[in-house]
């Protein structure tokens, strides 16, 4: 597919889209998909396959979202289709304790020792929404501390200086979300510990726990400064309060252990989702043995799910994270040279034509920025110009590449990508970045 090549008109998806825009606000479930920060109609997904995505009028894009990150071995991995296949002949539900919930549990502890005891649950705002409900029965104590442009899912509390959707629309919080529920939410700027001794300065022995995306994904890429991680755990430690790592995003992504293994930090809790479930609803919250047991029904903090453990999903998973662990010396190594050749090929091409841009990565996960300064927050990415982005992202799928469409979503690479994909975005880019 050539990048002066423009993809068939999407007649198809128009018509989807007005079908859809009947039954959903927006025409959408999640309001990313809509293409309101990028302009432009999105196309309908009829199938993915490795690298690529579908759409309903024929033509084919490089992936480079994911599915929002879980599919690291690509779009329908054949031991991942297997394994759903197998579990769904016994059925789809079970509403019970079963062995894959064990299964994936125990591969999870290998991949994370931190993680001494978890509970699986569907979504990563449960995760995270569960492990500050736990934080805050631990502890005895009400304020959290969070940081702006981290989104932790849509959980009341947390839609505070919210990233993702929320920074995506320009929306500083949310309606309908009661000022006296967010009152105990403290919104600090990223990469800043001076804040967060001062935020337990300010409410001693009144901060139940720090929540932090590791490597921010959810306003853009956003590495974390040298020592920043390690300065969490220290302050949580000083002050009696719990960090929890929100690995989402990074989990399995970065490395094997995620991010904690990459930085050599260790949380009390950590959330997981994302690859986890192997493309499939799946999320988990764990931690410390000890804090972990005050949940019901050993202690008095209450979390529940019917759905928690689907038997589809631990399939997906298992199938998943035993492919990563049994090859995580050609994974991991094979996700940083293509990513590489990506984010820094487009990178070399922004410049060759004067274009500003910051091409911030870890990993397999980055983002452009369309700034010329560095970005090291919410506030420095949020100095982009939305707008370059927003052409950006047109001309790329114009040319069948689909980027994440914001400015404030990290881009996912798989190991389905190789070199005929990273020729394709080079260009695509080539002809994006000089039109």
């Amino acid at each position: 597919m050539r990048s002066d090549s423009r993809i068939n008109p999407l007649a198809h998806s128009l018509d989807l889209a007005r079908r859809a825009e009947e039954f959903f606000p927006g025409g959408v479930n999640s309001p990313v998909r809509a293409f309101r920060a990028v302009g432009g109609d999105p196309p309908f997904v009829a199938r993915a396959e490795g690298a690529y995505l579908f759409d309903a009028d024929g033509n084919r894009y490089v992936d480079l979202f994911g599915s929002w990150g879980p599919m690291v071995l690509g779009h329908a991995f054949p031991p991942v289709v297997e394994a759903i296949r197998e579990a769904a002949g016994r059925s789809a539900s079970f509403g019970t304790s079963h062995a894959g919930e064990a299964n994936l549990a125990e591969l999870v502890r290998r991949c994370f020792p931190s993680v001494e005891k978890m509970r699986f649950v569907n979504s990563g705002t449960e995760a995270c929404m569960s492990a500050i409900r736990l934080a805050r029965g631990f502890t005895g104590r009400n304020f959290i501390i969070k940081f702006e442009g981290c989104y932790h899912g849509h959980a009341d509390a947390l839609l505070v200086k919210a990233g993702s959707g929320v920074a995506t629309l320009g929306i500083p919080g949310s309606a309908g979300v009661p000022a006296e529920t967010a009152q105990h939410t403290l919104a600090l700027p990223y990469n800043n510990l001076a804040a967060v001794e001062a935020a337990f300065a300010a409410h001693p022995d009144e901060i139940a726990c720090i929540l932090v995306e590791p490597v921010v994904g959810n306003a853009g890429t956003i590495p974390p400064a040298p020592g920043y991680l390690e300065g969490l755990r220290k302050i949580a430690t000083k002050h009696g309060a719990l960090l929890i790592l929100d690995e989402v995003m990074t989990g399995f992504r970065l490395s094997l252990g995620g991010a904690q293994q990459l930085y050599g930090v260790t949380p009390d809790l950590t959330t997981l989702g994302k690859i986890l479930g192997g493309g499939l609803p799946c999320a988990a919250f764990g931690g410390r043995a000890a804090v972990m047991d005050q949940l019901a029904p050993l202690g008095p903090v209450y979390q529940a799910g019917t759905l928690s453990g689907n038997p589809l999903a631990m399939a997906a998973g298992i199938a998943t994270i035993k492919h990563l662990i049994e090859h995580e010396g050609e994974v991991y190594p094979q996700l940083e040279r293509v990513t590489q050749s990506i984010a820094e090929g487009v990178a070399k091409l922004a410049q060759q034509v004067g274009v500003p841009l910051t091409t911030s990565r870890v990993g397999s996960m980055f983002t452009w920025f369309f700034t010329g300064g560095p970005v090291t927050d919410f506030a420095s990415a949020s100095a982009s110009d939305t707008a370059a982005f927003a052409r950006f992202h047109r001309r790329m799928l114009a040319s069948g590449v689909w980027l994440p469409p914001s400015q404030f979503e990290a881009a996912f690479v798989s190991t389905a990508h190789g070199h005929s994909e990273v020729e394709l975005v080079l260009e695509a880019a080539r002809g994006a970045l000089s039109e």
